[in-house]
């Protein structure tokens, strides 16, 4: 069973909260690859990814050699670097039987567009059916995260 998290993104852009998350993954000693729904959005997510803090970047590719690397960035199937947690943005999409053997799928989401909301509530309802153990975060008026469900 494959433990889901749905991040609903209100206040916060994908571009603030995927480092931090990315991060957390790191320092589990986990590797993760993240799946946008577009080349132009995985070559936005590679640039902040090596600028989004002066002091620090991730450990990232998004092409070539860097199968090895800790965090793959990605707009096909491929899993190259063997992650336990796969991020699915942007609108990319999976099937729920494809994340078995995964230790974790983020599933980070606008809330404030109509078909983002649609699609992570059918991914919800058919990840759940498929016995993942899903849970759901949502930001508070603080920014903060809270479980919802």
């Amino acid at each position: 069973m494959t433990e889901l998290l749905f991040y609903h993104l209100e206040r916060a852009t994908l571009e603030s909260v995927l480092p931090g998350l990315l991060e957390k993954t790191l320092e589990r000693g986990w590797r993760a690859t993240v799946r946008a729904s577009s080349r132009a959005r995985v070559e936005a997510l590679d640039n902040r990814l090596w600028t989004y803090r002066d002091e620090s970047f991730l450990p990232h590719a998004a092409a070539g050699d860097g199968a090895g690397e800790p965090v793959w960035l990605t707009d096909g199937e491929d899993l190259p670097n063997a992650p336990q947690v796969l991020f699915l943005v942007d609108g990319a999409r999976t099937e729920a039987a494809a994340i078995e053997g995964l230790e974790r799928c983020v599933v980070i989401f606008d809330g404030r567009d109509e078909d983002a909301l649609a699609d992570a509530r059918a991914f919800w309802k058919a990840s759940a059916q498929a016995g993942h153990d899903v849970t759901y975060w949502k930001q508070s008026a603080e920014g903060r995260w809270e479980k919802q469900g």
